[in-house]
């Protein structure tokens, strides 16, 4: 299936470079923001999109990654308060429809709802599958069931 959404990535690690990559393997435009010029490496010979180096809480950054086109932003960086400042500002000045973000502190995904932000929270996740593994109610082939 070819899409053609504009999608903004903020983080280049294992997960923004696999998204990035997949997106752009789907058909989508995609822009890939991080501060380290090395994690670009992490992204495949095949990946058609756009790399920006730089600090994706700094305006210029974000209008440089032509923010204000999106059709959704995902930051995936290891840190919430950057996610949670990109999110936002995607959200509030730039107008972004579609934001979503990584949020490692469970704590502060009601924040990120409050502020119209859906979240993935690995850590949420991750106890949810524990606790229904350790309860006996993950029978799937493959699990952790000895």
């Amino acid at each position: 299936m070819t899409h053609n959404r504009y999608i903004v990535i903020v983080g280049c690690g294992r997960l923004g470079s696999h998204l990035a990559n997949q997106l752009s393997r789907g058909g989508d435009s995609v822009v890939v923001i991080d501060r380290d010029h090395a994690t670009f490496g992490n992204l495949s010979a095949d990946f058609s999109g756009f790399r920006v180096e730089g600090d994706a809480t700094q305006m210029s950054v974000l209008r440089e990654a032509r923010l204000n086109r999106a059709d959704i932003l995902i930051a995936t960086t290891h840190k919430d308060n950057i996610n949670l400042m990109a999110a936002q500002v995607a959200r509030r000045i730039f107008g972004v429809s579609h934001v979503l973000a990584r949020v490692f502190d469970p704590r502060r995904e009601a924040v990120y709802t409050r502020l119209g932000i859906d979240t993935i929270c690995p850590t949420s996740l991750a106890a949810g599958m524990f606790l229904a593994a350790v309860s006996g109610e993950s029978k799937e082939e493959g699990g952790a069931r000895p």
